[in-house]
């Protein structure tokens, strides 16, 4: 392909020929377009005006082709966005080159980082954040203040138009990235990733509070003692009615499955599809962690989202040390509209606190966050924009249904995709129509921007933020949804991966219990008595439910062996108790098994309803789980163990992609 770079002398002879002879379906966008329309011949005064170049690129000419820049005025004017973003994110020119040629054609400087020192911003620590969304930082100087800033939507348009009319604005330009760098080097805002909530809302976190941790020791140690008197005084009518309590939590928390199962959940209407020029700024992020293998996947899935690239932007999210990651994604020729972003080296290493330094970052109105392994539906942005436009406006977030695309892999895989099938496709569906505070999934939940940045972000400190953050929504007045799109996931199909991911999981929905229950009545005052319950039955039953599966079970057993040699059972054991200890059990059973087999017929995947059958030794792995996290809470609250991707031996969704390219190739035959 002949350079589109260059002085206008060289675009002459044989050259010139074979540009125009170029098909246009080899051209990305815009470009084809440019070529099949060629040269605009303006025939009126409004014509003529459409076509004239906008200021921001009037330091391309000579530089780029005039049917090229003619094109990016004219997709520009239909999105309303700055016409150089439609040559950057298009990949016609990289930011640094138009940030370089903006600066000499309008002769101002470009920012020197290397020199700009911590004392020389006019902003205090806490400001800080707002200058990274808005990527203007004032510098104070001798001649008065002055700004670094990266232009964004038509920032370059006012800078070239004032620059025109001779007077220029008093900035340093730099890119997007440089400006991110940089401001992720500061300590306050690599603080406020890892400790902004927990500093303006310490009761919303479960990071370290060293401050209260006697009093808390001391309210711990009184409560062990009455409990420890209570079973001494009484031990067997202590036993049967903590028994008869978990019993009835654990009844209630398979009743209200059932009934979020059976109260179906309302689809949104399918609306007109919306104008490229009507949607809004939206952001990506993805945090990755040694996720090599996986990222050249995750790149192609990114890029066949079906939204305007100019209209979309992707932030990856690294970790300074992660070479591995780092060296994969600089192999890829990665689009415009992505961008990399290293996280700062404070705090705990976990998710929540990548993304809570990318939302410092973010700029869309909506941001949406994806995992390294996800494959989501190339409509899905365009679905949630539906599902927002659909509800109100106390509609903070909405959640894509979750499946399992690796289900063949093993029977533990199997078992995730009939356990995700009944989770996102039966029970939360039907359970958001009931207004209650919604747990949501790690990935593909679709976020108002600026509601996620009024609530805190994420909870760096916890290890299932995703859990946390529905809570806190909840908390704060905002519901959250469900809608009608699909994110293709990996399921761990080793043992070892799998308790390792719910040894976590099962970690943080303890977290996530403790820190909402710090306070009962503040919690039944912010969200009601009907999300005091759910936090209780949903996070609490849950955790309770694997911790306790063993007693009840030994009990059950014991009860069992007992009638079977004729001996008399014990006090704790007998009666009316151990009815209800049968009851829970075959109850949880026959709930796992409804909810999971309505999500696998909804799915087409009924063919995996076989492993339902181990239902009963998968509740036992979940247990171990369980008292594993429950020990690392102990003892090590804040580690994050990693999930490895890319192992997936099968892919439902690769192999229906390939049935449906043959498909199409007999039919062009």
């Amino acid at each position: 392909m002949a350079p589109i770079f260059g002085h206008p002398d060289h675009e002459t002879g044989p050259t010139r020929k074979a540009r125009r002879r170029r098909p246009a379906w080899a051209l990305p966008g815009f470009l084809a377009d440019a070529f099949r329309r060629g040269r605009p011949q303006p025939t009126t005064r409004r014509r003529r005006a459409e076509t004239e170049t906008p200021f921001e690129l009037d330091c391309l000419q000579g530089a780029l082709l005039p049917a090229i820049l003619a094109s990016a005025a004219r997709r520009a004017a239909i999105l309303g966005i700055g016409a150089e973003q439609v040559l950057i994110r298009n990949g016609v020119i990289s930011e640094a080159d138009y940030i370089a040629r903006l600066a000499h054609h309008c002769g101002l400087p470009l920012a020197d980082f290397n020199r700009l020192r911590r004392s020389d911003c006019a902003l205090s620590d806490a400001q800080l954040r707002y200058a990274a969304w808005h990527r203007l930082l004032p510098i104070k100087g001798r001649d008065g203040l002055s700004f670094v800033q990266a232009p964004l939507r038509t920032a370059a348009r006012r800078i070239s138009e004032a620059c025109a009319r001779g007077a220029p604005p008093r900035v340093h330009l730099t890119t997007q990235a440089a400006f991110n760098r940089h401001m992720m080097r500061h300590e306050a805002l690599a603080r406020e990733a890892a400790m902004g909530l927990a500093l303006r809302s310490p009761e919303m976190s479960c990071a370290p509070q060293l401050c209260t941790r006697r009093g808390k020791a001391w309210r711990y140690g009184l409560k062990l003692l009455a409990f420890t008197s209570a079973f001494m005084l009484a031990p067997t009518l202590l036993t049967q009615l903590s028994g008869a309590v978990l019993a009835i939590w654990f009844l209630l928390f398979n009743s209200l499955r059932l009934a979020g199962a059976f109260a179906g959940g309302e689809r949104t209407p399918r609306s007109p599809r919306i104008p490229d020029a009507q949607l809004p700024l939206y952001t990506v992020m993805v945090a990755l962690y040694h996720e090599g293998p996986s990222v050249a996947h995750l790149v192609q899935s990114l890029a066949a989202l079906d939204y305007p690239r100019e209209k979309l932007d992707i932030l990856l999210l690294l970790e300074a040390d992660d070479i591995e990651t780092q060296a994969a994604l600089s192999r890829l020729h990665l689009p415009g509209n992505v961008q990399t972003l290293i996280v700062p080296p404070f705090g705990p290493r976990t998710k929540p606190k990548a993304l809570n330094a990318g939302l410092m970052s973010a700029r869309g109105e909506f941001t949406a966050v994806f995992d390294a392994e996800d494959r989501p539906d190339p409509s899905q942005l365009r679905d949630a924009i539906d599902a927002f436009r659909h509800h109100h406006t106390d509609v903070a977030c909405v959640q894509a249904s979750l499946c399992i695309d690796n289900s063949a892999d093993s029977w533990l895989a199997c078992m995730f995709t009939a356990e995700y099938a009944g989770q996102f496709d039966v029970f939360l569906r039907g359970f958001s129509q009931f207004g209650l505070p919604l747990p949501l999934g790690g990935s593909s939940n679709h976020f108002r921007t600026d509601v996620l940045r009024e609530v805190g972000g994420w909870d760096a400190y916890n290890v299932t933020e995703d859990a946390d953050l529905g809570f806190r929504l909840a908390r704060r007045g905002y519901r959250a949804v469900m809608f009608d799109s699909t994110t293709y996931e990996e399921a761990p199909a080793h043992t070892g991966a799998w308790l390792r991911q719910r040894s976590r999981w099962m970690k943080g929905w303890m977290q996530t219990w403790i820190v909402h229950m710090r306070s009962p009545r503040r919690l039944i005052k912010q969200s009601g008595l009907a999300g005091f319950f759910t936090l209780n039955l949903l996070v609490g039953g849950n955790v309770l439910t694997a911790l306790a599966y063993p007693i009840l079970i030994a009990a059950c057993l014991l009860e069992a062996g007992l009638a079977a040699t004729g001996s008399t059972a014990v006090a704790m054991f007998s009666g009316p108790f151990i009815e209800l200890h049968f009851t829970t059990i075959a109850a949880g059973y026959l709930s796992t098994v409804v909810v999971s087999l309505m999500g696998l017929a909804r799915r087409g995947l009924l063919r995996h309803a076989w492993v339902l059958v181990l239902t009963p030794l998968y509740w036992a792995w979940l247990s171990i789980a369980a008292w594993r996290a429950l020990r690392q809470l102990l003892h090590d609250p804040y580690h994050w163990e990693k999930t490895e991707h890319g192992l997936a031996r099968h892919s439902r969704l690769a192999r229906h992609q390939r049935k449906e390219a043959a498909r199409m190739e007999t039919r062009r035959a």
